[in-house]
């Protein structure tokens, strides 16, 4: 199954000794978030993610739905003045869809980044949501990133890409909703620095929805009420709750 990720449509070439092969470049600056989104710090988890960066470590980020870990993301990549490429993960997710592929453009073939390339090469953040929804044989992928190597091999061009200074790697799942069958290898979790998230607390939710909703303050404070009654109904016999993103 062909990602999202890319524009175009194409099998990988067995006839590139009849095409030109070409490079496709992808302006990175799209993936620039040029106004701050707004995050309230809940338990000191920017000063955490600060010393990740500055040591080259990459980042896991634990918590349930709506619990607010791709605004902080977001907030991160402004603030480390990053691009951000986001990845929503899912089990159809492959490894090419990740490091990138050649496609058939005309009568070229052409090699296009895929997200973790893109990142490696510039810099950038790259924010794999969900992680736990991919494959396994397709995280490892991300497994020479993870450690004191932070290079990205690319089988199909014989290449070796070392990381650039400024590039990150986060990735993020929630803890609670997974089974047997959907579980985070253990190699791939040793080599992140875990950032655990939950719920805020009412009165900085209270603050949060005012400034996201554009609401008085009396309205925001029945709706969390309202959110913390939802969330507590995966306790009363359902598999999974109502998110309150």
């Amino acid at each position: 199954m062909e990602s999202a990720w890319y524009n175009d449509t194409g099998r990988s070439s067995r006839e590139g000794n009849r095409r030109r092969v070409k490079g496709h470049e992808i302006d990175i600056e799209q993936y620039r978030i040029t106004e701050e989104p707004f995050y309230e710090e809940i338990n000191g988890e920017i000063g955490l993610a600060d010393i990740a960066a500055q040591q080259h470590l990459p980042v896991m980020l634990k918590g349930p739905t709506g619990c607010g870990k791709t605004r902080f993301v977001q907030h991160l990549a402004y603030r480390l003045k990053r691009p951000l490429i986001t990845v929503a993960c899912h089990e159809d997710l492959t490894a090419s869809d990740l490091v990138g592929r050649y496609l058939l453009k005309g009568e070229e073939t052409v090699w296009v980044d895929g997200p973790l390339t893109l990142g490696v090469k510039h810099g950038a953040i790259v924010y794999l949501d969900e992680i736990v929804e991919a494959r396994k044989d397709t995280t490892v992928v991300v497994h020479p990133l993870g450690d004191d190597r932070r290079f990205l091999p690319i089988e199909k061009r014989g290449q070796v890409i070392e990381a650039v200074d400024d590039f990150m790697l986060v990735i993020s799942y929630n803890p609670g909703y997974q089974s047997v069958l959907k579980e985070l290898k253990q190699s791939t979790k040793q080599r992140f620095m875990a950032i655990e998230f939950t719920y805020p607390p009412a009165d900085v939710e209270t603050k949060i929805i005012e400034h996201e909703a554009g609401v008085a303050k009396d309205v925001a404070q029945r709706l969390v009420k309202l959110g913390g009654k939802v969330r507590t109904l995966r306790n009363h016999g359902l598999e999974e709750g109502v998110s309150t993103r």
